[in-house]
């Protein structure tokens, strides 16, 4: 998305939607608190994979539900579970459990910097540190005089079902997700799937505001360039009609800038971005921008936005554009001692579930010798530095490099709990970026340890299902925990930690302890989850740390690594899996290089194409490359070509082959379904098929912005298949919600895909499955690009594409491969009712069963 900056200048601004002038700016609003409704146990299922089940969903898409009614069953037989009254606490939170005294007006965060946990000297267990939501779902009503818009905030749930149309929940209780809708007449209902509720609507005087709950704040860093600071605001639009061309203003100091909003949606909120010039600011403590938002020259909403004025030696917020969806993140600073210095060290450090990366920053003394920076994961809870947590780790490590300049030999790692995982995650993915890595209280996989999304399952029950389950092989570290062995490890736990057992830290010293020659293991006394900032700022790790370097490229002749996904990790210095055999399972290169006698020898696994970088070597040498004991290969290097060689597998002969076209499989471009939601991604919606499909089109695309707000703190444009024009995205994902016919824009994109959605069938190459109520999800390449990608989101019917209204692909570290289609029993019976699923070849051709 392109901001337009104007600065000190009001322009004639058009705006679709009509919108009366507020004669006060404030957005005074009547409250509706829910203290009653209906509650049941029904069954579902939602983890970190794609496949779900939701028996309520399922009964109500197929045959609709009786109204609830106390001491009834749910979908009106002898045999399913009972609705019973329900009554919200004092502090409005409607319980399964009477006796639970946990304080739910919190968010659901552990312990973390500035939350301390109570010692105590007995360990959770592995086996229980997981328990999951009860299944149940609330039922709420609210009876309206009149068609009139208001404002839904939960708390506690994972998702609701509103008048039919199913809306993202707030899982951690943040408090802050406010979705936009319209009452109908009479009676609305509410199917709220979780099982600690409290639900309120508030009717605004005005139907577009500033929300400020949920910011994206710079901060004003003394001494450094204060004029072009970037800030996140929400535009709540709560009427029934998009909104185009809004100015925002910011006044700061006296000095005003602005930008032209994109369009907001009807009914729907978007974090958008807005320029501060901070430069007239040389005080310290609380600033105050006032922002406002015009139509033209009638001004709609203000507000005064708290921004903090520091100085450049305490820690600082920086924000900037995410390439993942052009949205506005923040990561934080904790400058060295004496000042951020070039050639300094640097700390890359991940924060735990629910821990701001500011807090996470302040949680460590400035060190001497190096300045530690602290990325988001895209939000406090995100997405376990997988998935776009890991790309947002990527992101901030690559800026920080540009901004600080720092010694490359000198690129440390570390993390706290969810962190902890992260950088057992992100040490092992990227093994060749760290000269040290240091988990504290850390878990390594999602398979033994989870959250509100669950764990990822050991097996699948189905064939189909271990397909899936294979398209997160990426997440298992410790089936490639051999890529630590380069790197220093100094592994922190509190022996006491109730939050995350000390069995992970133990397992984990179990496994190095079998091949790695330099780790330090240390069990703090009596510590809890969190004793103290000594938690993770512990001086041992860091004089640990000091005495580690990373190895120059030039000083590395044996690589030994592993890797399931090369688009998420490809290489190890001078050694690239290019391709892979076998899609998504793990691929091992070992390779020893001399560069005096110009030989390379080693094995490989599930490697079909191998790339190797003999910069290294003198020019004008015949270099001599034994792989796997087959064909030995000469290669003359000189002058003239490229450092880069590839070579392929095929028959058991290792040849010396042209660079594979970009149009094939490679890091740049590899799958699965999930790498879709990347570059800028944009949501084209189909408007071509019935009624019912196309509003359901258009409810799915509202759907995933609330739930991608939610856990990425990010947004996407959204437009109609016939607004769509190719040339204007070329540099964009784009995301097409429809099939064949219900969406125009799949003839252009997808023409010459194997995979095509009609109404009532799929076809997959030759293979033909016939139903109306089949859905999907499928990857695949982007024509006329190298590097972009289409995701779809289809169904042959209406049936179908209610089967794939879940969003599981947003989750952290579920697994979806390049293309899975299933039927509508899926949601009651799980992965039986999968019908196909799988991989493309490296050639994007259907992988032949």
């Amino acid at each position: 998305m392109q901001y337009h900056l104007l600065r000190l200048s009001v322009k004639t601004i058009c705006i679709c939607l009509c919108l009366t002038v507020i004669s006060t700016l404030s957005s005074a609003q009547n409250t509706y608190k829910f203290t009653e409704g209906l509650t049941v146990d029904i069954p579902y299922s939602y983890g970190r994979e794609a496949v779900y089940t939701d028996e309520l969903l399922s009964q109500y898409y197929q045959h609709g539900l009786p109204r609830p009614i106390a001491g009834k069953t749910w979908d009106g037989t002898s045999e399913k579970s009972l609705w019973i009254a329900a009554k919200a606490d004092t502090n409005g939170f409607f319980r399964r459990q009477q006796n639970m005294d946990a304080n739910l007006q919190q968010p659901n965060n552990p312990p973390g910097p500035g939350r301390v946990a109570q010692q105590d000297q007995t360990s959770r267990s592995m086996s229980t540190t997981y328990r999951g939501p009860r299944s149940s779902y609330l039922y709420l009503t609210y009876q309206s005089d009149k068609v009139q818009s208001a404002l839904l905030n939960i708390r506690g749930n994972s998702a609701v079902l509103i008048n039919g149309e199913l809306h993202t929940g707030d899982p951690y209780r943040m408090g802050w997700l406010n979705i936009p809708i319209q009452l109908k007449k009479g009676l609305n209902e509410f199917y709220v799937r979780g099982s600690s509720i409290a639900a309120q609507l508030s009717f605004i005087k005005n139907q577009l505001i500033i929300g400020t709950e949920d910011l994206t704040q710079p901060d004003i860093v003394q001494g450094k360039n204060n004029q072009h600071l970037l800030l996140g605001i929400v535009i709540i639009n709560n009427s029934n009609k998009d909104v185009h061309n809004l100015k925002i203003q910011s006044n700061t100091g006296n000095q005003k800038a602005s930008v032209i909003s994109p369009v907001i949606r009807a009914h729907s909120t978007r974090k958008v971005i807005v320029p501060i010039d901070a430069s007239t600011i040389h005080s310290l403590g609380e600033i105050l921008s006032d922002i406002s938002i015009w139509n033209k020259s009638q001004l709609i909403d203000q507000k005064k936005i708290p921004l903090k004025s520091v100085n450049s030696n305490t820690p600082y917020r920086v924000t900037f554009i995410s390439t993942i969806d052009n949205s506005l993140q923040y990561y934080a600073v904790n400058p060295a001692l004496g000042g951020e210095k070039s050639d300094d060290a640097l700390f890359l450090s991940v924060h735990g579930a629910g821990v701001e990366a500011i807090g996470q920053a302040q949680a460590y003394q400035a060190k001497d010798w190096g300045t530690l920076v602290a990325p988001t994961n895209r939000r406090p809870r995100g997405f376990n530095w997988e998935d776009w947590g890991r790309i947002d780790a990527l992101e901030v490590l690559s800026l920080a490099k540009q901004t600080l300049q720092p010694d490359t030999q000198k690129i440390y790692l570390t993390g706290h709990s969810m962190g902890g995982h992260g950088t057992w995650f992100l040490g092992a993915t990227y093994p060749d970026k760290w000269a040290a890595i240091a988990p504290c209280a850390g878990y390594p996989t999602l398979k033994g340890y989870g959250s509100a999304d669950g764990l990822i399952p050991e097996k699948g029950r189905n064939a189909l299902e271990n397909i899936l389950l294979r398209s997160g092989n990426q997440s298992d570290v410790v089936a490639y925990a051999t890529n630590y062995k380069p790197l220093g490890i100094y592994v922190l736990h509190g022996d006491a930690d109730r939050t995350v057992s000390v069995d992970y830290a133990r397992q984990m010293r179990k496994l190095l302890g079998t091949f790695h020659p330099d780790f330090n293991y240390y069990e703090y006394p009596g510590g809890s989850h969190w004793y103290s900032n000594e938690s993770v700022d512990w001086k041992p790790l860091f004089d640990y740390f000091k005495i580690h370097k990373r190895k120059a490229a030039i000083d590395v002749n044996h690589i030994d690594f592993k890797t399931a996904n090369p688009g998420i990790s490809s290489s190890y210095y001078w050694g690239t899996v290019y391709q892979q055999e076998k899609p998504l399972d793990y691929s091992h290169i070992v390779l020893t290089r001399d560069r005096e006698r110009g030989t390379i020898i080693g094995k490989t696994e599930n490697v079909e194409v191998l790339s190797l970088d003999l910069a290294d070597f003198d020019k004008n040498v015949a270099l001599t490359i034994d792989l796997d004991s087959l064909n030995t290969i000469t290669y003359q290097r000189n002058t003239t070509n490229e450092s880069f060689i590839f070579l392929q597998k095929k028959d058991q002969i290792w040849s010396i082959i042209t660079k594979p076209s970009l149009d094939q499989k490679g890091p740049h471009r590899n799958g699965t379904f999930k790498e879709a939601f990347n570059h800028g991604m944009v949501y084209v919606y189909g408007t071509m098929g019935t009624k019912e499909e196309n509003k359901w089109a258009l409810e799915k695309v509202r759907h995933d912005a609330e739930a991608w707000y939610y856990r990425g703190n990010g947004a996407f444009e959204i437009i109609a298949d016939r607004d769509f024009e190719a040339n204007k995205y070329t540099e964009h994902n784009i995301i097409l919600i429809g099939n064949s016919k219900t969406n125009s824009a799949w003839d252009i994109l997808l023409k010459d895909c194997p995979i095509t959605v009609l109404p009532g069938q799929i076809k997959i190459d030759k293979q033909i499955y016939n139903g109306s109520d089949l859905g999907g999800y499928f990857y695949w390449k982007k024509p006329g690009t190298q590097s972009r990608a289409v995701g779809v989101i289809t169904g042959t019917g209406l049936s179908g594409m209610q089967a794939a209204g879940a969003n599981q692909y947003f989750a952290g570290a579920s697994s979806f491969p390049d293309y899975m289609f299933f039927n509508l029993t899926m949601l009651k019976n799980g992965p039986a009712g999968i019908i196909d699923a799988g991989f493309f070849t490296n050639e994007w051709k259907v992988n032949q069963k």
